[in-house]
Order: structure tokens, then sequence, then C-alpha cells
């Protein structure tokens, strides 16, 4: 009976090996995954594993479905017409605790939040508090966030405040002002449209440590369906190694596809420069692995944000995220040894 039972077995296994790719194909778990912007490079781990086919080895067939200036993808996650979104930082999951919103951050792409300041070379501004006499461009959404915590905890103005709609040209006009961006793309853009490096200021690396470019997923997935979270995290996760760290030229391919407005030399400005801020892999992902997140930084910046009104002392904020399916080591061989 043993013998027999062995036999089909051996039967089976060849029968699926045989299978013709397209039926094998149906195996897959479909999975649909959705950014919060356009396509670039911030995004290149996620497309890397698609198209290196990382996120197939793990069972899945994935669908990232971009963001865009009129696209909710957050609404659609919880509608349960994605299963899986990429949050902007901490303060969408203490927001989703404070609103009851069935969702839960369980991977932190980014250890670091590229939110930067801008400033020209003539204010000779060397570290933060420089840039407390300048006038600041800052958007509807920064002043309400990042801004409160300078504000509780540098002594910024409200004063100096101008509003900052995403056009540099005010910034540019003012050697006297500072405008907000991403470490990863306004810092290269000023330097194309006006012909000198800004000077940098990454809050990352004046304690606002808010993880960015988190992994997001309803709760009821967590609970039903484990096994299927965990893979997509893991293959994010050596999506994201391969891409900084590996050949990147496809996934590239596959951003600029989708956003045609996307160029060569942005994306390898990118990827140099979260390389070199240490934005997806420092900290706590050097021993853990990208996508890493710990109790105790949570707990940090929670403690920061309610100092600076930003959030209430009530939220319980460990409910905003889960470690369950991080801290594991994933990908930690995918780096350089060098």
């Amino acid at each position: 009976m043993r013998a027999k039972s062995l036999l089909r077995a051996l039967i089976a296994v060849l029968a699926l090996a045989a299978a013709p790719s397209a039926a094998r194909a149906e195996m897959l778990d479909k999975v649909s995954f959705g950014t919060n912007w356009v396509a670039e490079a911030e995004h290149g781990g996620f497309f890397q594993a698609v198209v290196d086919g990382t996120y197939k080895a793990y069972g899945l067939d994935v669908t990232i479905v971009p963001g865009g200036p009129n696209v909710n993808n957050r609404a659609l996650l919880l509608a349960g017409r994605l299963d899986f979104f990429m949050s902007a930082n901490t303060l969408q999951s203490f927001d989703a605790v404070a609103n009851n919103v069935p969702v839960i951050a369980i991977a932190a792409m980014f250890q670091k939040d590229p939110q930067v300041l801008l400033a020209h070379p003539e204010a000779k501004v060397t570290k933060l508090e420089d840039l407390k006499p300048l006038t600041l461009f800052v958007s509807k959404e920064g002043v309400a966030s990042y801004f409160q915590w300078l504000r509780s905890e540098y002594g910024f103005s409200e004063e100096k405040i101008k509003p900052y709609t995403f056009n540099a040209q005010p910034f540019l006009a003012d050697r006297k002002s500072a405008m907000q961006g991403y470490v990863t793309s306004e810092p290269h853009l000023v330097e194309k449209q006006a012909g000198f490096k800004p000077t940098i200021i990454l809050l990352a690396d004046y304690g606002f440590n808010t993880y960015s470019t988190l992994i997001e997923t309803r709760r009821d997935l967590t609970e039903k369906k484990p096994d299927l979270v965990q893979r997509f995290v893991d293959a994010s996760v050596i999506g994201w190694y391969n891409y900084l760290y590996g050949d990147n030229k496809a996934a590239n391919a596959m951003i600029k596809k989708l956003n045609p407005e996307m160029t060569d030399d942005l994306l390898m400005y990118s990827v140099a420069t979260m390389k070199e801020n240490g934005i997806v892999d420092s900290g706590d992902s050097l021993k853990d692995g990208i996508g890493a997140m710990s109790d105790e930084r949570m707990a940090s910046f929670f403690d920061k944000m309610v100092r600076a009104g930003v959030v209430k002392r009530d939220v319980d904020f460990k409910k905003a995220y889960s470690l369950r399916f991080i801290n594991k080591g994933v990908g930690l061989n995918l780096r350089p040894k060098n």
C-alpha cells in the first residue's frame, strides 16, 4: 500500500512539472498592491520583484496599481479591491487607529523618511537650526505634520511659513528661503532647473524618526491569510535588495513605461541618494533586514507626535502595526559585503 501511495505521489509531481505554463500560472495567488504616487524609483523594489520573478517564486501573481493626484488607492484597499497599499509614513498608521480604520502596517521599506528642506548655498545653512530665520515653503500637509515637530522640538515659528504648491519658482527667486522636498528628487530637479546644488537638511537625521513607505493591509487579511501576507512581505524585501544592489534596468524600464515623465538620470540619482542616505537600508535593517520595525522606535515617534500636538495621547498606537511578518533577516545575504 505504501509503495502504491508513493507511486501515486510521484505521478502527481511529474504531472505538475509537465503541466503547461499557463496552467501552472493559475496556481499563483493573485495579489494587488497599490502605491501612493505615480511610478518612481522610490517604489523600485516592488517593481523589481515583479520583473525579476521574485513574486512568482513566492507563489504570487502581483499587479502593481500606481497612485497619483486623482487616485485613492487606500480607499480601494479598504473596499477590498486591493490587497496591499504603500502608506507614506507612520502618521497614517496612527491616524488609522484614531479613526478605527481596519488597516495595519506590516513592514517599513524606508528606515528614514526622505523629507528634506532645501536652502540656497548663500544662506550658509549647515544644520537644521540655521533654517529658522528663513522663509519656509511648506505644503498644507507638511504644516500639519513635520512642521509641528519642528515647532515643538526646535522652536520654529509658523510666521515664517509660506504655502508650498509643489512649484520651485518661489524658492528659486528668494535666496533667503527654504523649500520642502524629498531627498530623492527635489535636489536633483533644482540643480537641473537652476544650475546650483542646494543645501540639503534631511529631517530624519535630526530626530524625525517616522518610518516611511510602509506596506499596509487590512487586519482581516493578516488573520485569514497570514501565509500570503508573509510571502508578499518577504518577496518585496528581496525585491528591494535586488533593486538597490543588483541589476535594476528592467525595473526602471517598467517604471518609465508606467510614468513616461520619468528620466534615466533621475532614476539613477534617486537610487544613489537612497543608498547614500540609508533611506532603505540602515539602522535596524542592517541586522533584521529591509522592512524592519521596532516597538521602541514606534513609541519614540508616537511620543514626539503627541508633544507636537499631531496625535492624541489616548491613541493606542501599538494597534497601528505588527512585527509578525518582519525582522527575520530575509535577504541579508543579498547585501554587498563591502
